[in-house]
């Protein structure tokens, strides 16, 4: 039985997860998105996330420690530089999975895991949605700016 067994062993002995997961991460972080099974996508977020919020700590000490989970100075590298400081403020959830439908081999569930913060199309939506509200404060502070406007020019 497996009762309380969080980790998904992913069907491969330790080592061989663990080299599985930090490649995958060093890929997450230098492409920002990669296509892989539901299954990896899931182990994988909890592998990674707690390594970007060490990198939001950018010492020495923190470095070395996502180094020894990451393997790779580019991917330690570009964490640091360029991811850390857009998700400073984000209090977790760095990652997004998309389920996106059976690969065609052997049906496995494919998912899409991406960094959130670096989804354009995504952050396009959520600008037009914040733009569109249920009442129009766009066309009343729009009027007061024309009223305001025109005040002057009526003296």
């Amino acid at each position: 039985m497996r009762h309380n067994k969080a980790i998904n062993h992913l069907g491969r002995k330790s080592a061989h997860r663990k080299a599985l997961l930090s490649n995958m991460a060093s890929s997450l972080i230098l492409e920002k998105r990669i296509t892989t099974t539901v299954a990896k996508a899931k182990a994988l977020k909890c592998y990674v996330e707690p390594l970007i919020t060490k990198s939001k700590d950018d010492s020495t000490h923190s470095r070395r420690v996502v180094f020894s989970y990451l393997k790779s100075k580019e991917a330690v590298s570009e964490l640091f530089r360029n991811v850390a400081p857009k998700i400073a403020d984000r209090p977790g959830g760095y990652t997004r999975v998309l389920h996106v439908g059976f690969r065609q081999g052997d049906a496995a569930e494919m998912a899409l895991i991406e960094l959130v913060d670096f989804n354009e199309a995504a952050a396009a939506d959520v600008k037009a949605a914040r733009k569109t509200t249920r009442r129009s404060r766009a066309k009343k502070a729009e009027e007061t700016v024309a009223a305001e406007a025109e005040a002057p020019k009526a003296e």
